[in-house]
């Protein structure tokens, strides 16, 4: 039996945080219902499909790349970085990788890239599912420790207001210092 591993991640574009990213080994005899672009699900939905999955998947793992991470190697790496972390937390080797996107990273068996995976393919958006969630629950610990960022409100995206209280309150040590609104103060 071909076991398919799906990889997706969270927080690419976003101004603060981590990157998180899911690989998931979905179980063909315990089809998962709803599954679906973890950006198109509504957060209680999304909630509850986590659970579901972290209960009937094979196998899952959830992996980070740091902020220090994230600004040392840029972006992209950081994502594959993730990405390979979640593959070999598996504890289940899978024999293929589905990516959602148009690349791949270097993982120890093949990889296929798919643009929209998450839309076409329900073990990707297992993983997406999995990963926006994780992602989510992290930067809402940061809103209880710095709640004038309003982390709640933007989940640390680019927003007109996370920018407006960037210009008042200047970076956080968990804003990436690489990215554009943030490097300004570093300039």
């Amino acid at each position: 039996m071909e076991l398919v591993c799906g990889v997706d991640e969270s927080g690419r574009g976003c101004l603060a945080g981590p990157l998180v990213a899911a690989a998931v080994i979905l179980d063909s005899k315990h089809p998962i219902e709803g599954l679906a672009d973890s950006k198109k699900l509504h957060a209680k939905k999304r909630e509850h499909l986590s659970e579901v999955i972290r209960i009937n998947a094979l196998a899952f793992a959830i992996a980070q790349a740091s902020v220090d991470e994230i600004d040392t190697l840029n972006i992209l790496r950081a994502t594959f970085l993730a990405m390979q972390r979640a593959v070999n937390g598996l504890g289940i080797i899978p024999s293929l990788a589905l990516i959602d996107g148009n690349m791949t990273p270097q993982l120890s068996m093949p990889a296929k890239a798919i643009i929209k995976g998450d839309v076409h393919e329900p073990v990707i958006s297992a993983a997406s599912i999995l990963a926006k969630v994780e992602r989510d629950r992290i930067i809402l610990g940061y809103h209880e420790t710095m709640p004038w960022y309003r982390f709640d409100l933007h989940k640390s995206y680019g927003t007109k207001l996370h920018l407006e209280l960037l210009q008042e309150y200047g970076p956080s040590p968990i804003h990436r210092k690489s990215f554009g609104p943030v490097a300004a103060f570093y300039t």
